[in-house]
């Protein structure tokens, strides 16, 4: 059992802190189903940015697709700009493995080729398979192979961490 203790909301003011220093005019916010995009939704509204942030599912591109099969997200990827040629700021809430990126890299480049993709996110966990890093963190930790950091969002929008072993 872990006694970590994350303040989600928190760490939610440190990420819109990073991403208002990595924003550019020119670029377009993609979060990654499901909490990259909570995120992302949130950060378009707090900073006020023109238009809506795109969502993206990994689901497809997934090289444990056989294991997990089509799990919620399938239909999650909506993207409201021209992918070709754009500055996109990608948001996700925990990076691990690297795997998700990778899969979500490919899914966006079935809409098109950008010309820079950008990574932030709330928590970095370390444990990198791929070697992706992000240019923001708004924290770094070390959690066991077998735990598992999932955020959660509230109705009223808040968020929240929870910790969990995973039932391997």
């Amino acid at each position: 059992m872990t006694t970590l203790t994350l303040d989600a909301e928190a760490l939610y003011a440190e990420l819109r802190a990073g991403v208002r220093g990595l924003w550019r005019p020119e670029m377009a916010l993609l979060g990654i189903w499901s909490g990259g995009a909570w995120l992302a939704e949130r950060l378009q509204a707090d900073l006020q940015l023109a238009g809506k942030p795109g969502v993206i599912s990994s689901t497809l591109h997934r090289d444990d697709f056989g294991e997990r099969g089509l799990a919620g997200g399938v239909d999650a990827t909506k993207i409201p700009f021209a992918v070709d040629g754009a500055h996109i700021l990608l948001i996700d809430d925990v990076l691990f493995t690297g795997r998700t990126i990778r899969a979500v890299l490919n899914e966006l480049f079935d809409f098109g080729r950008p010309a820079s993709v950008t990574l932030a996110v709330l928590v970095d966990r370390g444990g990198r398979e791929l070697p992706i890093q992000p240019a923001f963190a708004a924290a770094k930790v070390v959690l066991a192979p077998a735990q598992r950091l999932s955020l959660a969002r509230a109705e009223d929008g808040r968020f929240a961490f929870s910790v969990r072993e995973d039932s391997a």
